[in-house]
């Protein structure tokens, strides 16, 4: 009875450090795997353009979709819930080279501050990255000059992409509610040999 108590005593011990030992083996696999998956493949690009915030008029891209009870009455509009749908431009002039659309949810997120809750897929529709977009999202607050908000990821080119992007406002007619916003990515990306998927 003595050998069989010290026997399970013993496995009592062994196993949950065997378990832990497994666990790490599994975490170092999938360190390992991701490690090889960027190895190599990882580029790092800066991108720069302008996006067309046309918020009023019979051409808005941005438009309300949902608003709180409490937004009439908030000095932030806390509640509102708009979509966008803003041309991307090379240059702050809205006759320059399109490179894609933003499209995406804003949100008036904040009760004291003109606080922005952003999801925006910047989709690119020429150069060499026609057919990849990426995924921008974080809180836009509108009174600081630049804004920092993260890039969570990407389809074609730039899957896996992570990073994080400045906005400003480079201009705003208050007449025609035009605005006209500035965006610099900072990404990385794992360049995996092939493009972006397209139809034939």
């Amino acid at each position: 009875m003595g050998k069989l108590n010290t026997i399970l005593i013993l496995f009592s011990l062994i196993m949950p450090l065997l378990g832990a030992f497994a666990d790490a083996q599994m975490n170092m696999l999938e360190e390992e795997g991701l490690r090889n998956l960027c190895q190599g493949n990882e580029k790092f690009g800066k991108l720069h353009f302008y996006l067309q915030d046309v918020l009023g008029g019979l051409n808005a891209t941005v438009w309300e979709v949902a608003r709180a009870e409490i937004t009439s009455n908030s000095p932030t509009s806390f509640g509102q819930v708009r979509v966008i749908d803003d041309l991307m431009t090379a240059e702050p002039d809205s006759s320059s080279a399109k490179l894609g659309r933003a499209q995406g949810l804003v949100t008036f997120a904040d009760l004291e501050n003109s606080g922005l809750a952003m999801n925006i897929n910047f989709i690119f529709t020429a150069g060499i990255y026609n057919g990849s977009t990426l995924s921008v999202l974080g809180r836009n607050l509108m009174t600081e000059q630049n804004r920092e908000l993260a890039v969570v990821g990407g389809t074609g080119i730039f899957r896996l992409a992570r990073g994080y992007a400045i906005s400003s406002t480079y201009s705003y007619d208050t007449v025609t509610s035009y605005g006209v916003l500035e965006y610099t990515l900072y990404i990385a990306y794992v360049e995996l040999g092939f493009g972006p998927i397209t139809s034939h």
